[in-house]
């Protein structure tokens, strides 16, 4: 375990596999999509048609028609509403599993410690060798006479990795995907994606007069800011939710640290609800994107 808060912007490399660098962040996130399909096949095993589900199926139908409902509310329409669904309960799901995910006890505290190879770089100095002539005063009189002797002049001065300093690095074994930039970003560039897909099955060829429209001046320039506002979605979307969920394991592993007994409990508290706001905001946004671009753009 780490003897202070451990707090690195960056995502730690665990281990290089078929030359793929696995993050303690990547981990988690395999770990979370590996529980949702579990999830998911545990209840598809027990599902029964009954009007009086128990356990697992019962949560899962509760689950199912929350979100389902918040689709519908949004979408208004049945068919856009099964077409959105999956995707607006897949990326709900994903995320606030791994905002929850990294409070969990032992979460960036367990990990193992990473000797890590530093070259040190020195200067080293090259010389060379020259005769010079000096008059030096002979012995016993008071004449100088030539002589000829050799020096070592400095000739240049460069830098060279001559020694290795070895650093023991902690790296914690799981740390929230959503914690990392790198996941926030990629859900971003799906989401946005996805969005425009979505133009195109439901509005067909017209969607792209909200980016090109040549009919006057002022549609042309209005396509270049739409243009300009995808982009903005995902830097908005990938900062959001990353800025978010970061800064919450940075504030309760500095409080944690400083002060370990009863004071964090509230903190926690607090994340659990920012954690489901954050998930709960990207899936809303993204519906609400996607509806949008299900409207026509003719006008």
């Amino acid at each position: 375990m780490s003897a202070g808060p451990h707090v690195s912007i960056n995502a730690e490399t665990l281990f290089t596999f078929g030359g793929v660098n696995i993050t303690n962040s990547l981990l988690t996130s395999l770990i979370v999509s590996g529980a949702v399909i579990l999830f998911a096949l545990l209840v598809r095993l027990k599902l029964k048609k009954t009007h009086r589900p128990k356990g697992i199926q019962n949560f899962a139908e509760w689950l199912v028609e929350s979100l389902y409902n918040l689709t519908y509310s949004v979408a208004g329409n049945v068919k856009k509403s099964r077409f959105f669904f999956p995707f607006i309960a897949t990326f709900f799901l994903f995320i606030i599993l791994n905002n929850w995910i990294g409070l969990l006890p032992g979460v960036s505290t367990i990990g193992i410690k990473k000797v890590e190879t530093k070259p040190v770089k020195i200067e080293k100095e090259t010389k060379v060798e020259v005769k010079a002539v000096e008059k030096k005063e002979i012995e016993g009189e008071h004449t100088l006479e030539d002589v000829e002797v050799k020096k070592e002049v400095p000739l240049e001065v460069h830098e060279e990795e001559v020694a290795t300093e070895h650093e023991a690095k902690f790296i914690p074994l799981f740390r929230a995907g959503t914690a990392d930039i790198n996941t926030t970003l990629a859900l971003a560039l799906v989401s946005v994606f996805m969005v425009q897909l979505m133009g195109l099955k439901f509005a067909g060829a017209s969607y792209l007069k909200k980016f090109f429209n040549f009919s006057n001046p002022i549609m042309f320039f209005v396509g270049i800011l739409e243009v300009i506002s995808e982009f903005a979605k995902i830097i908005s979307f990938a900062f959001r939710l990353f800025g978010n969920i970061f800064a919450g394991e940075v504030l309760l592993a500095v409080i944690s640290f400083l002060v370990p007994f009863l004071l964090p409990a509230p903190f926690y508290g607090m994340e659990i609800f920012v954690g489901f706001i954050q998930a709960l905001v990207f899936a809303m946004l993204t519906l609400v994107f996607f509806n949008m671009a299900t409207q026509h753009h003719d006008h």
